[in-house]
């Protein structure tokens, strides 16, 4: 036995030595929790015959272990060479390894993740795991009672199937495990400037498959989900949110939770988003969250109903009021919590999805994957800082602070929305969009045609550059007041001159949000 997660160990090592009479073996820190809890155990030194040294490097890293894990009881030659040196049978392995992986996101220094790198664990491992016929292998603390109940009900022994599932189990932990080293070494020293340290020229991904899914996109299409291991935000994630109540997630549920989580993060202030097939159909930031749900709802009740929400602060009992005063059906709604009251009333529609994240992650960090076939693209989440001053306003028409401040919730939100992207906002919520377009023009008009007498006087975010003034002619003609683009098309002089003639304030970022 020899753990860095001493979940259930104590209780685990009494009932092996109570009821089976199983002689302990440990090392370091388990073997002197073991011992505190009155539990006769040997020093691993004891068996090898050797002190543990270099800092406890060099400890299980022995014939008289690995010839006790991998000797074959069925090979008469195996059991003579143990016999003559004096080597004893080791039926069970009880590890689990450093927590590499943990070190790393914690922001360890490079010293102290390589000293963190288990050598002796993932041998011993490997040696119980190849023997499965004889020796049963346990790395998960979750798997403790199930493997001594099996053992009361067979005169003390393991069954070979779950042995053999066992021995399935370290394979998969000791790859995803040497995958992440591999792919944080990489990362230290492949990476030549900083923007490609995260893509070593090998990259494993550990996942961990959460739950299998009754289908995919399609009815026809089998699908399932999985956690990325070495995910840095993982605690506060979509992806480990604690689903309170409702059925099981969908892959369509997850893909629009995410879009709307995504989307949510990008505000300071309370703010609400409202998801429907990967499109916001409304967005809005406002004093409390209960206001900016009203107002979301609002840009579009129609493809509101039975999409998906997501908030930034806590999910109050006034918010589901407010989603219950709309008749909206809504699929799944995710924030960092949900008061009492709030689970209590949506108790009474047991088929929504209320997953709470804990918190909310910093927008921005980390990448993000894409397949195509035979291959995977890797890219670095869309998240840079943006500083007004930092920006140029080139038309004769300045912004003021407060014009400023509606471009940039404008311009936030219109990340979201699939390119050509255009959103229109007024006060700090989003009145129109269009996106998914094969032209920028017709994005234009999509936007204008939802937002309808609310685009006079709004502003309007433009996730890249407009190649043509149609598609700013078609703001400006409805009565929007200032736009808010990347800047740097061959023809900015000509749009430039189109904001002039409508008296129509246009600002540069000088970087684009375009969402393929």
């Amino acid at each position: 036995m020899s753990v860095t997660d001493k979940t259930g160990i104590v209780e685990f090592a009494r009932a092996l030595a109570d009821e089976f009479g199983a002689q302990i073996i440990s090392t370091g820190g388990t073997a002197k929790a073991i011992a505190e809890a009155g539990i006769p155990v040997t020093p691993i030194d004891e068996v090898t015959q050797f002190p543990e040294m270099m800092d406890g490097r060099v400890k299980t890293l022995h014939p008289r272990v690995h010839g006790g894990l991998l000797a074959r009881r069925d090979v008469p030659a195996h059991m003579g060479q143990a016999a003559e040196h004096g080597i004893e049978m080791i039926d069970m392995v009880v590890v689990n390894l450093y927590a590499f992986e943990k070190t790393v996101a914690g922001g360890a220094d490079f010293a102290t993740c390589i000293e963190n790198i288990d050598i002796g664990g993932p041998s011993m491992l490997r040696s119980a795991a190849k023997n499965f016929e004889s020796v049963a292998v346990v790395t998960d603390p979750a798997s403790y009672d199930a493997i001594l109940d099996e053992m009361r009900a067979n005169d003390g022994a393991t069954l070979r199937g779950t042995r053999v599932k066992l021995a399935l189990d370290v394979f998969r932990t000791t790859s995803a495990y040497d995958g992440a080293i591999a792919q944080w070494m990489g990362g230290q020293i492949d990476g030549g400037d900083a923007g490609q340290a995260a893509f070593p020229e090998q990259m494993a991904l550990g996942l961990t498959k959460r739950q299998a899914l009754r289908y995919g996109e399609n009815p026809h299409q089998a699908a399932a989900f999985y956690l990325r291991d070495e995910f840095a935000g993982a605690e506060q994630s979509l992806a480990r949110a604690t689903q309170l109540q409702g059925k099981e997630l969908s892959y369509n549920n997850y893909l629009d939770l995410d879009a709307a989580w995504a989307a949510v993060r990008e505000y300071s202030e309370p703010a609400c988003v409202i998801v429907k097939h990967l499109t916001p159909c409304g967005v809005c930031e406002d004093a409390d969250v209960a206001a900016a749900y009203k107002r979301a709802h609002e840009c579009d009740p129609v493809s509101a109903y039975g999409g998906v929400m997501a908030f930034n602060r806590a999910v109050t009992g006034e918010v589901v009021a407010a989603i219950f005063d709309n008749k909206q059906f809504v699929e799944a709604i995710v924030a960092p919590e949900f008061s009492g009251d709030a689970c209590e009333m949506y108790a009474s529609k047991p088929n929504c999805r209320l997953l709470a994240t804990g918190g909310v992650n910093p927008a921005g960090e980390g990448v993000e994957f894409r397949s195509v076939e035979g291959g995977l693209l890797a890219q670095q989440t869309d998240g840079v800082a943006e500083d007004p001053a930092d920006f140029t306003c080139p038309t004769k028409a300045q912004p003021t602070p407060e014009l400023m401040d509606e471009l940039m919730f404008a311009w936030r939100a219109v990340k979201s929305v699939k390119s050509n992207a255009i959103l229109i906002a007024k006060d700090h919520a989003s009145v129109g969009a269009g996106g998914g377009q094969p032209n920028r023009v017709n994005s234009a008009r999509i936007a204008v045609e939802q937002a309808g007498e609310k685009a006079r006087g709004a502003v309007a975010a433009s996730d890249a550059f407009f190649p043509f003034r149609d598609g700013f002619d078609v703001l400006a003609e409805a009565g929007v007041v200032a736009v808010i683009q990347p800047g740097g098309s061959i023809r900015d002089e000509e749009v430039v001159a189109a904001a002039d003639e409508q008296g129509v304030c246009m600002v540069f970022t000088g970087h684009r949000h375009f969402r393929h």
